[in-house]
């Protein structure tokens, strides 16, 4: 009898399985391909908005630039020559409104009188050929101050290493008269595009110019379309194509207005052509009708009985709240083995019971202890050494270098929780900050050390040093757009250390030492035009920091800034010395 249930369930499921594969097979492969379509389409409409929506936002920067007064006075100097000091100052203008961006590459401003100007130093290959046609200039001038876009200024301006670049070109004019002066290109780094694209995992995705230039996504794709005769335009165009053995569907847009589209290539099966889904869906549901009938009487009498006996023995069991063997009457057949199988299992947990009470209580005990376990500092450092042993097993000596600087750092910052510490552990912490950023300044950035001896083990309030550099390279060195120098000097005078920071960044003016040094703590107030350097919120900021070195030394005078705009900046600090 338990064969031939067994037979009889096998050829029901054996039937139902075919005949819906079969079904299912059809529907799935016609649905495949519209679903496919489907999100092909929403896929380039939505990234076609987000690039576009970015695009659009580095426009406005663009116009905020070709209207900046350092740009402005270049642009209009024409015939007259410019020295390093013009070209500085004009550089750092450009700069003041690129802060607030990432991934704007550069700028470069175009006189009439053929001299032009860049607002960094990297490496670019320019072809003047382009760049001096008339035809290309007339592009860009028909729009009348407004924003050209193309790729590596089609082909005028272009990393000579790097990403490719996406160029907004713009004509300038002299506000008041009208007049051209000259034209700019602002070059956006292709890398903003690459987070959009992280998320579509599953899809071969490009983002490519009109001259074939990939600018981000699976440099594959570029591929596909060639010999593909195709009319790209801002209307989603499908393509079924094949790559080795591999179907795709290739989907294609272009961005509005722009010399860039978007391909988008997702795998696709192949699949037969049956009679139709209203046939399929009728001869499934006579084999359905059928297959239940047969397997209805079967499941009553060997199935549905036997289990509702069982079910009421077991109940009868459960409103005892024991745990016995049950004794009923069923065929032979699967129930009949769930039943032994339940008075076995009945048996063995009973047997069970008391070693599981033992087990509990030490699982209990167990887990005390480890709520009580603490995570102890060195495992920071002793993962940040296994990362990088690991790095230097690969090969990788400055990402070794680098998480060596990180631990040396961090076991120097958290100086076993003490608020003071010597001169030689805040220095230690100051080369570790400094080779982390020259890591990514390097190119403009060196520092030099006036130690004296005797200083080293004077105890000082920790992390005074770190936020002077800091604030020397970001609100000095950076902003001047050259290279760079911070020393940090001490001494000892008439009993005082002397501590200072010199740095050779854009400087401050005098009315701006005043508001710092001032004992009015900054309140952030919008009004203020200096509010960029004020750092409050946890007292590390260059006032926050000041205001330290006063409470240890309880005294107000104990700080001066000295500096010259466009020159250098030093902070000093005399204290009064520890040994301990």
């Amino acid at each position: 009898m338990v064969s031939g249930l067994r037979i009889i369930m096998l050829l029901i499921v054996l039937l139902l399985s075919v005949s819906f594969f079969v079904s299912v097979f059809y529907i799935v492969n016609k649905e495949r391909r519209e679903n496919i379509t489907r999100e092909a389409v929403t896929t380039l409409n939505t990234l076609s908005e987000s690039i576009s929506s970015d695009i659009e936002r580095y426009k406005e920067i663009s116009r905020l630039v070709m209207m900046d007064d350092g740009l402005v006075t270049f642009l209009k100097a024409t015939g007259t020559p410019v020295d390093a000091v013009f070209i500085n100052d004009t550089r750092s203008s450009i700069m003041r409104v690129l802060n607030p961006t990432t991934m704007v590459d550069s700028v470069f401003g175009f006189r009439d009188d053929g001299i032009y100007i860049v607002s960094n130093r990297n490496r670019y290959s320019m072809d003047f050929s382009i760049i001096n046609d008339p035809e290309w200039k007339q592009a860009i001038e028909d729009q009348k101050g407004g924003a050209v876009i193309s790729v590596n200024a089609d082909g005028g301006i272009s990393r000579v290493v790097g990403r490719p670049l996406v160029s907004i070109g713009r004509t300038v004019y002299d506000v008041n008269t009208q007049q051209r002066i000259g034209m700019i290109i602002m070059n956006i780094s292709s890398a903003f595009m690459d987070k959009k694209l992280i998320s579509i995992s599953d899809k071969k995705i490009a983002v490519i110019g009109t001259d074939g230039t990939l600018l981000s996504g699976n440099d594959s794709v570029p591929a596909l379309l060639c010999g593909l005769d195709i009319n790209i335009s801002e209307d989603i165009v499908h393509r079924e194509i094949k790559d080795g053995n591999t179907n795709l569907l290739l989907s294609i847009k272009q961005l509005p207005q722009m010399p860039i589209y978007i391909a988008v290539a997702t795998p696709i099966e192949n699949g037969f052509v049956m009679y139709g889904t209203i046939y399929v869906l009728l001869g499934l549901l006579l084999v359905f009708m059928f297959a239940i009938a047969v397997a209805g009487m079967y499941i009553t009498r060997y199935i549905t009985k036997p289990v509702s006996d069982l079910t009421r023995a077991l109940d009868e069991t459960t409103e005892k709240g024991t745990l016995k063997q049950i004794d009923i009457d069923i065929p032979e057949n699967e129930i009949s083995v769930l039943k032994d199988s339940y008075n076995g299992m009945v048996e063995r947990v009973n047997n069970l019971f008391d070693k599981v009470l033992d087990n509990e209580k030490a699982i209990r005990r167990a887990e005390m202890r480890m709520l009580h376990e603490q995570i102890k500092p060195h495992f920071l450092y002793n993962s940040l050494e296994t990362i990088g042993y690991l790095a230097m097993e690969a090969g990788a000596e400055d990402v070794h270098k680098a998480l060596e600087t990180l631990g040396s750092f961090y076991r120097n910052f958290l100086s076993k929780g003490e608020r003071e510490i010597t001169l030689k552990t805040e220095l230690n912490i100051i080369k570790d900050y400094l080779a982390l950023q020259k890591l990514r300044y390097g190119d403009i950035l060196t520092d030099e050390y006036d130690i004296a001896e005797d200083t080293l083990n004077c105890r000082i309030p920790k992390l005074i040093l770190q936020p002077i550099v800091e604030n020397s390279i970001y609100h000095g060195i950076r902003l001047k757009g050259e290279m760079g120098l911070i020393r940090i000097s001490s001494r000892f005078v008439d009993g005082l250390l002397h501590l200072s920071v010199y740095d050779t960044g854009i400087g401050m003016p005098q009315e701006q030492i005043d508001e710092i040094l001032s004992k009015k703590q900054y309140n952030g107030d919008t009004d203020s035009a200096f509010a960029d350097i004020y750092d409050t919120s946890d007292s590390f900021g260059l006032w926050g920091t000041i205001e330290r070195v006063r409470g240890f030394c309880e005294n107000d005078d104990v700080v001066s800034i000295r500096s010259e705009q466009g020159e250098f900046t030093e902070v000093e600090f005399v204290i009064k010395p520890r040994t301990r």
